[in-house]
């Protein structure tokens, strides 16, 4: 594909900063917006692209929402419909209205998926989320069904990707709670540095399957050449306890496993987020995903490396 115009939503964000240099790099001219300098829940905040930027967008990439890990959504549930439902309108509204030409590549949210069912993308609007992650699945869920019906109403292109937790260098270091994967890295080296008690939530037990953020970016350029007006589940393909993400963080930062202790009466969220990922190895057939032990120690080094800001005393 030639070099394109492309709008990015939420572009400061860890998928954001991470997909920007790929786009740019491939000669693309990228609009970024961010929420500092550009509110989507303010109705026409888009608009000013139409005017200070000749021409129209080939592609619009749509990472931005409202949310943060652990246990955030138990507690905003009510802030996170309202705000999310208008980020994502007024996105919408947008799209169909200035740039019905473009292509919507969007985010969908593993949280989505009812957790009794086969996380395979055909569930993915089957039955109902967990409880405590159900108002931000439903936004979600929701994104999805407005852009299918503007697909089928004026016949708009989108791709819709669901990853795994992503993980890699680069994280937020503004105070936002943390992914497990960087809350577990966190605690267990400043247990090493600090000497501080490190306490994860739960019994340890619950599983998860990461992604690390650049096999999936790279797979989300080339899904866009690939799959159109559908939905695909970016995974791994293989998840792991909380217990054994702990100790090999433990093994590669020189902590003692044992001294960790395990909160019970702490929100763990689902028991498992696995998905199922053969669509996306039918359509890339060819694609490798980076080794949970690289990834890990390459995340664990970008701490070492910011640990002014990331591990402050």
């Amino acid at each position: 594909m030639g070099k394109m115009r492309i709008l990015v939503t939420g572009a400061s964000g860890f998928l954001g900063s991470h997909l920007m240099p790929k786009l740019e790099a491939a000669g693309h001219k990228v609009v970024k917006t961010e929420s500092k300098k550009c509110d989507l829940t303010r109705q026409g905040a888009l608009e000013k692209f139409l005017s200070s930027e000749k021409g129209k967008f080939d592609q619009i990439y749509h990472l931005a929402a409202w949310t943060q890990a652990g246990d955030f959504c138990l507690y905003h549930a009510g802030e996170q419909w309202i705000i999310n439902q208008q980020i994502n309108t007024n996105v919408l509204n947008y799209w169909k209205k200035h740039q019905p030409q473009a292509k919507l590549i969007f985010m969908g949210s593993s949280c989505s998926y009812d957790p009794s069912l086969p996380l395979k993308e055909e569930n993915y609007m089957a039955g109902e989320p967990i409880d405590s992650l159900y108002t931000y699945a439903m936004t979600k869920r929701m994104l999805y069904q407005g852009v299918r019906a503007l697909n089928r109403q004026f016949g708009l292109k989108y791709l819709c990707l669901v990853p795994s937790t992503l993980y890699g260098p680069g994280y937020h270091t503004d105070g936002r709670q943390m992914h497990f994967i960087f809350d577990l890295i966190r605690k267990i080296m400043r247990g090493k540095l600090y000497g501080e008690s490190v306490v994860l939530w739960g019994d340890g037990y619950q599983k998860r399957e990461l992604v690390y953020v650049d096999d999936f970016v790279e797979a989300l350029v080339l899904l866009d050449e690939k799959a159109e007006n559908t939905l695909v589940n970016i995974g791994a393909g293989e998840e792991h306890s909380i217990r054994e993400f702990a100790k090999m963080i433990c093994s590669k930062v020189g902590y003692d496993f044992s001294k960790i202790k395990f909160d019970t009466s702490k929100y763990v969220g689902a028991k498992s987020k696995f998905l199922d990922a053969a669509k996306m190895r039918r359509l890339l057939p060819e694609t490798k995903m980076t080794s949970l032990e690289d990834g890990l120690e390459k995340t664990i080094e970008w701490f070492r490396k910011n640990k002014d800001s990331v591990l402050p005393k």
